[in-house]
């Protein structure tokens, strides 16, 4: 699909991160853009940074939106509607996505359907309310954020991964199905999946607020001592750690989580536009990704051994 100035596209999560990158690059090549997000103040940043790179007469619109209710993307629909002025898009991308809920038997229920809730049924919804609006156009392209989650269910054999990877998952085969099913009922609409690697985004800072949580070093005394459990299963000398020394441990890894990651988030944009150009369905982003999708189709029985995260973790080959 050409991506042209005069298109109209659809970004959920746009307040940071990859959904941020990919509004500045659609903007800056004269594309309009309406993002949602749920921290106002990140949208509007966001509409700041790219109305400073766009050509004049380039339409950024931003709407505050929890994607896990339909509601609310169905309000986010009508103000797009009416503020650009259009009755069709051109590109999706569902984008929206936290962490959390990592344990099915430790997490609590409403943290595990919270992440649930916005990484599966904010893309779930978010096609529900605009695929119509790609079908209304002459042509369009819809984008559903996976991740390597969605064919490795696992940060390592020591940590619980299971709402996250759940949810993105279902995120891989929905949109697999849909390449059929756009082929056969809207074949001038395309489809990705797009499975990053470590992308250097603030998902670890920010989860903890739409969680409720607040910051890592705001946390509350259970999760603390969930954490600091799970660290010691992984070999960190933290068992006597005073809780505030978790707290700021966590806060620190997060900020590492953004600023040492392999992909920035600009990169990583680049890559999925580039995917859409291309026409691919399947977009990896990263070598890390790449490695870990080679690893795990080498040798999928092993995939959730000690000895498969070691190997991923330290950068070997395949196993066998």
């Amino acid at each position: 699909m050409k991506i042209e100035a005069g298109q109209m596209a659809v970004v959920t999560g746009g307040a940071s991160g990859i959904g941020r990158a990919l509004a500045r690059q659609l903007s800056a090549q004269g594309v309009h853009v309406a993002m949602c997000d749920l921290s106002a103040e990140g949208l509007e940043s966001s509409r700041k940074d790219c109305l400073a790179g766009a050509p004049t007469g380039t339409r950024v619109s931003t709407f505050v939106a929890d994607v896990s209710q339909e509601a609310a993307l169905q309000a986010f629909r009508e103000a797009t509607l009416a503020e650009h002025g259009v009755t069709a898009i051109h590109l999706l991308f569902n984008n929206a996505g936290i962490g959390g809920g990592g344990s099915f038997l430790r997490a609590t229920r409403a943290e595990w359907e919270r992440t649930f809730g916005i990484c599966w049924q904010g893309v779930y919804l978010g096609c529900r309310t605009f695929l119509p609006l790609l079908v209304a156009a002459d042509q369009g392209h819809l984008v559903n954020v996976s991740s390597v989650n969605g064919f490795w269910a696992s940060l390592g054999s020591g940590v619980s991964h299971t709402a996250y990877s759940a949810a993105k998952f279902a995120v891989k085969g929905f949109t697999e199905a849909l390449v059929t099913d756009l082929r056969l009922h809207a074949p001038h609409v395309g489809c990705s999946v797009v499975m990053p690697g470590h992308i250097g985004t603030s998902i670890a800072l920010n989860t903890g607020q739409v969680l409720g949580h607040g910051s890592a070093l705001e946390m509350g005394a259970a999760s603390v001592a969930a954490a600091r459990e799970r660290m010691v299963r992984m070999g960190a000398p933290v068992a006597d750690a005073p809780d505030e020394v978790i707290r700021k441990l966590l806060h620190q890894r997060a900020i590492e989580f953004r600023d040492n990651a392999p992909t920035t988030a600009e990169q990583a944009a680049g890559i999925i536009l580039d995917g859409v150009r291309e026409g691919r369905w399947r977009i990896l982003v990263g070598e890390d990704a790449h490695r870990l999708d080679a690893m795990v189709r080498n040798d999928p029985e092993a995939a959730y051994t000690p000895e498969f995260a070691e190997a991923w973790r330290d950068g070997r080959k395949p196993l066998v």
